[in-house]
């Protein structure tokens, strides 16, 4: 009879802890977005519903992650695991991961605990028959409002009684799923909040790394928030210890990638070496207020004017994608992560961008690795040149300016 109380007292102090990370940073603007940013989002979303199946590889519908075994890069293994089975897979860098996440009040997850399975965020294995999965459509668009639901109750979870979910998002776990994958290497990005406590994921997560003695596998990142003013002192210090890029979420973070606030980061990450990773544009399930930080026109006066940095734009600009496309066009020193585009517009990136300016990403623990692997391995049957640089080459590049 308790737990529906105590989850009212963490609810009621997260929103007195959070009250200051709700407020954006800089001026907020009214002409930064528009009733026509809306309006494109919803017309998005509908063209790729009825596009869906129709472009250069057709359908490519399954039942749950699982259901990838009846592509030929896959096979459901002895213990009822998805596994690769590509014999001349490269040696494959996830550019994009994250671990489990406690925060504020949520007991520590032991990151070092093996569990019998992974409950990904986004769950397309949580039933015997699986969801519908489709490879064609934006990863999002593939799960349900209740699915959604869930995932907003497991995000509040994890600053306040603890995620049930994010306990199983633990070091063993992604490497044992890494393993199956055929997954040599994988960026671990934090997010800092900028909560008045419990708001130390970089450190916890690299320090859970480096005990479980796969530093060489699983590369930790860095993360500071715009409004720390001693963002510079400990982005050096995480620099210092290792971190092999900066992850930040404008939509997360409540800022504009253009503020001018946050210039004296991007120059320190110039002269540190060390690439910047992008949360980048709208993925439709974030809280609508949200959209204004993530439009792709914010991004491009960062970009600009520090061609110095190696800025990575992840989800290649999720729904907006078609206004990333021309931005990375502009732009050498734009990657664009992959994570979560269909297979259409997967080739759209390699045709328009060129194979060489993407990263291959996850977003694991939200989504299985496979739903990503499965993608890449779909468009670019026949294109080894093409294979190679998104899954290795590319983030090889990357990580070598800074030593990795």
């Amino acid at each position: 009879m308790s737990a529906p109380v105590d989850r009212r007292f963490f609810l009621q102090a997260l929103g007195i802890s959070a009250a200051s990370l709700l407020a954006p940073f800089g001026c907020e603007d009214p002409n930064r977005y528009h009733d026509a940013d809306i309006q494109r989002l919803a017309e998005q979303m509908r063209l790729e519903k009825k596009r869906a199946g129709r472009g250069p590889y057709g359908r490519h519908i399954y039942r749950g992650y699982r259901g990838l075994a009846d592509l030929p890069y896959f096979e459901i293994d002895a213990e009822g695991r998805l596994r690769c089975v590509v014999e001349d897979l490269p040696s494959v860098t996830d550019f994009h991961a994250h671990l489990g996440m406690s925060l504020l009040f949520a007991p520590t997850i032991d990151w070092l605990k093996p569990t019998p399975r992974v409950r990904h965020f986004l769950d397309c294995d949580a039933t015997d028959r699986g969801c519908e999965l489709d490879l064609d459509v934006y990863v999002n668009a593939n799960f349900t409002e209740s699915d959604l639901a869930l995932l907003r109750e497991e995000t509040v979870a994890q600053a306040g009684w603890g995620s049930e979910a994010a306990a199983t998002h633990t070091i063993p776990n992604l490497l044992d799923e890494m393993n199956a994958m055929g997954i040599q290497r994988a960026v671990i990005l934090p997010i800092a909040l900028g909560l008045p406590f419990g708001d130390d994921l970089s450190r916890h997560w690299a320090t859970a790394i480096e005990s479980s003695g796969s530093s060489k596998r699983l590369l930790a990142g860095a993360s500071v928030h715009p409004r720390d003013p001693d963002a510079i002192a400990s982005l050096r210090l995480q620099v210092a210890r290792g971190a092999s890029a900066l992850k930040l979420h404008p939509a997360v973070q409540r800022f504009y990638p253009d503020s001018p606030e946050l210039d004296p980061i991007y120059r320190e990450c110039g002269k540190l070496g060390v690439p910047i990773f992008f949360h980048g544009g709208r993925a439709g399930i974030e809280p609508e207020y949200t959209h204004r930080y993530t439009l792709i026109r914010h991004y491009e006066n960062a970009v600009a004017s520090h061609p110095e940095v190696q800025f990575i734009l992840g989800h290649a600009g999720a729904r907006d994608v078609g206004d990333a496309i021309p931005l990375a066009r502009r732009h050498k020193n734009l990657w664009l992560g992959i994570h979560g585009q269909g297979i259409s517009v997967l080739r759209e990136l390699i045709d328009k961008v060129g194979s060489n300016r993407l990263l291959f990403g996850s977003d694991w623990p939200f989504y299985h690795l496979g739903a990503s692997l499965a993608k890449v391995l779909i468009v670019t049957e026949g294109h080894p040149e093409e294979r190679f640089a998104i899954l290795s080459g590319n983030a090889e590049m990357l990580l070598a300016q800074h030593g990795n």
